[in-house]
C-alpha cells in the first residue's frame, strides 16, 4: 500500500497558477503510474495528468493541454502539478493517486479507479 499526502491548491482568479504537490510513501516499489484525477460534483471524475515513473513519460487530458505541466522527483517520491492559466471550468477536488498498469498510455484512464490516494485538495477560479 501506498501513502500519499497532497499539497497546495486554493483559489485564485481566472489566469492564475497554482502547483499542487503529492509525497509518496510506502510500498511505492508495486506502482509505475502517478497523476491527478478531479470530480465535480455530478461529473464523471476525470484523469488530468499523469506520469509513468519509471519510464519518466507524461500524459495530460486535452482540457489541460498547454496549461498543465506535471513532473516527478523520484528522490523524493513526490509528484507536481503545475497549473498555469487556470480557467472556471478547472474549479474542482484534485485528487493524487498511484497504482500498477501495463501500458502507461492506460494509467490517465485508471488514475481514479486506484485504491491509494491521497485526501484531496479544492481548487477554485473565480471568473
Amino acid at each position: 500500500q501506498v501513502q500519499l499526502v497532497e499539497s497546495g491548491g486554493g483559489s485564485v482568479p481566472a489566469g492564475g497558477s497554482l502547483r499542487l504537490s503529492c509525497a509518496a510513501s510506502g510500498r511505492t516499489d508495486t506502482t509505475n503510474c502517478m497523476g491527478w484525477f478531479r470530480q465535480v460534483p455530478g461529473k464523471e471524475r476525470e484523469g488530468v495528468a499523469n506520469i509513468d515513473t519509471l519510464q519518466d513519460i507524461t500524459y495530460l487530458a486535452d482540457s489541460v493541454k498547454g496549461r498543465f505541466n506535471i513532473s516527478y522527483d523520484n528522490a523524493k517520491r513526490t509528484v507536481y502539478l503545475q497549473m498555469n492559466n487556470l480557467k472556471p471550468e478547472d474549479t474542482a477536488m484534485y485528487y493524487c493517486a498511484t497504482g500498477w498498469v501495463r501500458r502507461s498510455t492506460t494509467c490517465l484512464a485508471s488514475l481514479a479507479d486506484f485504491g491509494d490516494r491521497g485526501q484531496g485538495t479544492q481548487i477554485t477560479v473565480s471568473s
